[in-house]
């Protein structure tokens, strides 16, 4: 099964960065495009970004030059490098696969940006 685990959640003071990660079982990994999405209270879910392989990756505009998105093949790893953060990236982050029409999905990790 495909199994997908979202972490490094935490309240983080405007301004400041934060790393999540995901780790995700059950596939091929290393031939396995990865997404970031996030949802803030009241809000529909909206991607963030997405690296493919190789390390081909793309961003939500307004997040371009403030998020970084890597991947540790060996590690099975993905990461969401966030930096200047602001309160409305407060959200749940989720990371996502994408297997041909399925869309599998991990628990979702708590950012909140507050002073």
């Amino acid at each position: 099964q495909v199994h997908i685990v979202e972490s490094g959640g935490d309240l983080v003071q405007p301004g400041g960065s934060l790393t999540v990660s995901c780790t995700a079982s059950g596939i091929i990994f290393a031939s396995s495009a990865m997404n970031w999405y996030r949802q803030a209270p009241g809000r529909e879910r909206e991607w963030v970004a997405t690296i493919g392989t190789p390390d081909e990756m793309w961003y939500e505009d307004t997040m371009k030059g403030r998020f970084t998105i890597s991947r540790d093949n060996a590690k099975n790893m993905v990461y969401l490098q966030m930096h200047n953060l602001k309160p409305e990236d407060t959200a749940v982050y989720y990371c996502n696969i994408r297997l041909g029409t399925r869309d599998y999905w991990g628990q979702g990790t708590q950012v909140t940006v507050s002073s």
